[in-house]
């Protein structure tokens, strides 16, 4: 009995534990979870920050490799006429396209006005072309650097867009990255304390199962414990009737005796007492109550 109480007691132990241990394992497993739903709402933001970005590269990309083209044509186009005007000369030239402009007004001029001859004339309509050529040139390559600096400060401005679009790409592909990799830290922990609280539970109701088998045992005993305290009153009440039956014979049977035993004294001084009577000696007033008290009784 002392046995099953101690085991019992270890096991009662052993069953609160585990309750115990259940629920920190529950409170641990409520912050996993709502880390874990927390991480994916951030993970969900991310995603959609994400295909904006990739909007924004699937619109501008395309604008910035065209550019890019154009801008690289543009400068082939510059370098074709810096080849042709000749890259020191074109460079002193272009300062003074004002003055080729006012040089060839002054070709036109001579040859309208000017009486000149077949050969002198000739030379100047030669000049003339050849100074109009270079204004030409000259121009068309203000007008490209022009439109290639315009161009240079868009291909800037949109290579900065795209660089900014890629980092954050980058950025943001990182951090699903970590996020994505702690999620699924958190849900294998999620899963190692599920795990974790259904052996705990498993040990619970083990020791539950020992707990009703200990009662049981323990009921039993009891049970059989009464049962023998029931048959051992029972035991002593017989005792104590049949010593209470016999202790009442034997008082009827002493009873009996000292009656008997009255009896005959009354009876041997009563014959004595007749005795004495009939021999005509005085009789004392017990003997004569001993003689004549017997019809008084009866």
């Amino acid at each position: 009995m002392k046995t099953l109480l101690e085991f019992k007691k270890t096991v009662v132990d052993e069953q609160k534990q585990g309750d115990k241990k259940i629920e920190e394992i529950n409170t641990r497993l409520e912050a996993v979870k709502k880390q874990i739903d927390e991480e994916r709402m951030q993970l969900d933001e991310l995603r959609a920050k994400l295909k904006g970005v990739n909007e924004e590269k699937d619109a501008d990309y395309p604008k910035f490799v065209e550019l890019r083209n154009s801008l690289i044509e543009a400068k082939n186009q510059m370098k074709s006429l810096d080849d042709k005007v000749g890259q020191a000369k074109s460079r002193k030239d272009r300062n003074e396209i004002h003055g080729l402009t006012k040089a060839l007004e002054q070709i036109e001029r001579d040859i309208q006005t000017k009486k000149l001859s077949k050969e002198e004339e000739r030379k100047l309509v030669a000049r003339s072309k050849e100074i109009a050529t270079k204004l030409h040139t000259l121009k068309m390559m203000h007008k490209k650097e022009d439109q290639y600096r315009e161009m240079s400060t868009q291909y800037d401005e949109l290579k900065g867009r795209v660089n900014k679009i890629f980092r954050q790409k980058e950025e943001f592909g990182n951090k699903i990255g970590k996020l994505k990799e702690s999620i699924e830290s958190l849900v294998n922990t999620r899963e190692a304390l599920y795990e974790e609280r259904r052996q705990v539970i498993h040990t619970v109701r083990e020791a539950a199962a020992k707990l009703e088998m200990i009662e049981t045992q323990l009921n039993a005993i009891a049970f059989k414990k009464n049962r023998m305290a029931q048959s051992e009153t029972r035991q002593k009440k017989t005792k104590e009737m049949e010593e209470r039956r016999v202790a009442r014979q034997e008082a009827m049977q002493e009873r009996v005796r000292r009656d008997k035993e009255y009896q005959e004294r009354w009876n041997a001084l009563k014959e004595a007492a007749m005795k004495k009577m009939s021999s005509g000696e005085k009789l004392t007033f017990d003997e004569m109550k001993l003689i004549f008290g017997d019809s008084a009784q009866e």
